[in-house]
């Protein structure tokens, strides 16, 4: 079984970005809200939370540099949405990785199983 490295996948510097933008809880519950909600107005992310608007609106622009989310402007109003394909790109990532860790323990198992005699 071949498996491509993560290392040899295009754009490594893009992946790494979202993977830290994600490290954040703050940010990666914004983007579940998200992503489940649709877009949504910064005051909809801050109802029934202590976080300021200024906070929310900091954690975003960090999304929005990783192209994780990405704004529109409706009226007077931003409305903030999950980018898909950029979300598509670390689950990808992430598959790319764990068939890694299947091929590896795999290898293992191989390596330390004992053939029965019969």
């Amino acid at each position: 079984m071949s498996t491509t490295p993560l290392e040899a996948l295009p754009d490594l510097r893009v992946r790494a970005s979202i993977f830290a933008a994600l490290g954040d809880e703050t940010r990666l519950r914004l983007v579940v809200a998200l992503g489940g909600g649709g877009a949504m107005s910064i005051a909809q992310l801050t109802a029934g939370s202590a976080m300021t608007r200024q906070a929310v609106t900091k954690h975003l622009l960090v999304l929005a540099e990783a192209g994780l989310v990405h704004d529109v402007k409706v009226g007077r109003e931003r409305l903030w949405q999950v980018e898909p394909a950029q979300v598509e790109l670390a689950r990808r990532s992430l598959e790319v990785i764990a068939k890694q860790w299947d091929h590896a323990l795999l290898e293992l198992k191989t390596a330390v199983e004992v053939p029965s005699a019969a």
